[in-house]
């Protein structure tokens, strides 16, 4: 299945476990079963597509934690090498591209 058809069957939710001090740890869960490779990119890794690699199970879900300062985040998926949106994210923003970016806070 081509990566464009897999975005559109993306499911994602988002959890934030509570730490100390100004960060917190997100877990990204991105769901994907077709997909080869699964990134998360945004502001917060300066659009980075391979700092923050996905681990996929055996469920078809994609996840990751990392660790993001309080405040918004914009972020967006990269998977099988073509940008993915987040399918469905709290807050949508536009870039420069003519598509949109998710928000993420973290409080």
């Amino acid at each position: 299945m081509p990566a464009v058809e897999t975005v559109k069957e993306m499911k994602e939710s988002i959890s934030i476990h509570r730490g100390f001090g100004t960060s917190r740890d997100v877990e990204f869960v991105l769901y994907a079963p077709e997909a080869k490779k699964a990134y998360i990119a945004g502001k917060f890794n300066n659009w980075n597509t391979e700092q923050y690699p996905m681990k996929k199970g055996k469920d078809g879900f994609w996840r990751i934690k990392i660790k993001l300062s309080a405040g918004t985040h914009e972020y967006k998926y990269f998977v099988d090498g073509a940008w993915a949106q987040d399918v469905p994210c709290a807050a949508l923003v536009p870039n420069p591209f003519g598509t949109s970016n998710c928000v993420i806070s973290v409080k």
